[in-house]
């Protein structure tokens, strides 16, 4: 499989301190982590309208936006993309019903 993500999570961590003026990762950082997250939501809102009204590739277009502000909102919490990678390692060969089961309830 292709290393794009993890390029794309290198050029954001580098991009992370550039002038907001020149960067749009850096001024979406600049402007804090409720606005990181509320662009990955409206990202995820547009992929499921792209998804159900949408062409194949207006849905692909959403879905990369929706990767690429989901990688954005990691990096803001210092989650690293391999540990992501690593959890659906752990999950592979599992039921989905059977993992949502698994995890403890508050």
């Amino acid at each position: 499989m292709s290393d794009t993500l993890q390029r794309l999570e290198a050029t954001i961590a580098a991009r992370r301190s550039a002038d907001p003026a020149a960067s749009y990762v850096a001024k979406l950082h600049s402007r804090g982590l409720a606005k990181i997250a509320q662009k990955l939501g409206e990202e995820g809102v547009e992929t499921v309208i792209a998804a159900l009204a949408g062409d194949r590739q207006e849905l692909v277009g959403e879905a990369a936006d929706l990767l690429f502000h989901l990688l954005i909102l990691l990096g803001a919490k210092a989650v690293p993309l391999s540990e992501v990678l690593a959890e659906l390692d752990r999950r592979e060969g599992t039921s989905g019903i059977a993992e949502k089961a698994s995890r403890k309830t508050d």
